[in-house]
């Protein structure tokens, strides 16, 4: 098959197109950045998914588009939201556009976890409930998981899975729902078919560095390598589901080498399906380093989500996908 791969330089993407390659696909690739080495022999053009005068030349022919392009990071302050909103919603409608007018009915596009906002919670008497936003007092107290609208006790969290109500708590989150509206609009009216892979916290070889839009990983691997404990905020017993890009590649290979079915957006989250806490993840990637123990601080800050774990059970049931790398063995990669 002839694929195109919008982003294809960046830490997810470098990996998908040699994999995409390996398997014999026809890869393009248009990233704003030029890679300082080659992508696997990939046609590789420079440029911005905003523009469609880069974009029809490369899209024409292509049977799959995966679309892994974005802005990424939580934004800093409402000054970011043009940045935010003109690079991903903008430059995912161009590409959407530019695919229906090249009659490309297949896309991949990569989400992310972070439209869930707070994972998902049980109350002991109310079952499934949404929590509210955590309270400063509680926070202060030293009690950071969120309580029952209903009663007011402290929630029990779980797995997501993919029917979970949409809440993005921030610009970039917001971006990545609204690109799945847009994916939607485009499938019922051109009859396209598209997967929404929902990436969790995604870690492994070129994950980006030293940056405040950096994941936990990233950032906790900066300290030990400067020498310093990482710090963790609130009481270390927050959940996350870290997967390794290896697998999110092998992920996106297997969702653009499917067929979702014509006027079809299929929602999916791509994670470990393991549950560790981000103290763990620290503590983990100090043994590996040799660096020194991680500090658990109490700090927090009152717009962090508590918990967000997944059930990637429909992505082994659709792709046949299903992770092959653990942490530990993950975290040697880094």
């Amino acid at each position: 098959m002839r694929i195109l791969v919008t982003g294809g330089a960046g830490f997810i993407g470098r990996p998908t197109v040699a994999r995409l390659m390996a398997d014999g696909h026809d890869v393009a690739v248009v990233d704003l950045v030029r890679p300082d080495a080659p992508l696997s022999g990939a046609h590789l053009v420079v440029g911005d998914v905003r523009d469609e005068e880069t974009l029809v030349p490369v899209i024409t022919g292509a049977d799959v588009v995966v679309h892994l392009a974005a802005k990424v990071g939580l934004g800093v302050d409402v000054d970011d939201i043009v940045d935010y909103v003109s690079s991903n919603d903008l430059g995912t409608a161009t590409l959407l556009r530019a695919a229906h007018g090249a009659g490309v009915g297949r896309v991949v596009f990569a989400s992310s976890m972070v439209v869930y906002g707070e994972g998902a919670y049980d109350c002991p008497d109310h079952g499934r409930v949404a929590p509210g936003p955590r309270r400063l007092s509680d926070l202060e107290a030293g009690v950071f998981d969120p309580r029952c609208p209903r009663c007011d006790a402290v929630l029990v969290p779980t797995v997501v899975t993919e029917d979970a109500p949409l809440d993005p708590r921030n610009v970039y989150a917001a971006t990545k729902v609204h690109g799945e509206h847009l994916l939607r609009a485009w499938a019922r009216e051109t009859s396209g078919g598209a997967f929404a892979l929902r990436f969790h916290n995604v870690y492994g070889p070129g994950m980006p560095r030293d940056t405040p839009y950096a994941g936990v990983a990233s950032l906790f691997r900066s300290e030990l390598a400067a020498g310093r404990a990482p710090r963790v905020f609130e009481d270390g017993a927050q959940r996350r589901d870290f997967v390794h890009v290896d697998d999110v590649a092998r992920a996106v290979v297997a969702a653009a080498t499917a067929e979702p079915g014509p006027g079809l957006v299929v929602p999916l989250n791509v994670g470990s399906g393991a549950v560790t806490t981000v103290g763990g993840l620290a503590q983990a990637l100090a043994d590996t380093l040799g660096g020194p123990a991680p500090v658990v601080t109490g700090e927090f800050r009152i717009g962090d989500v508590r918990h967000v774990t997944a059930s990637s059970d429909r992505a082994a049931q659709v792709l046949g996908w299903t992770t092959q790398i653990g942490l530990r063995a993950g975290l040697r990669t880094c």
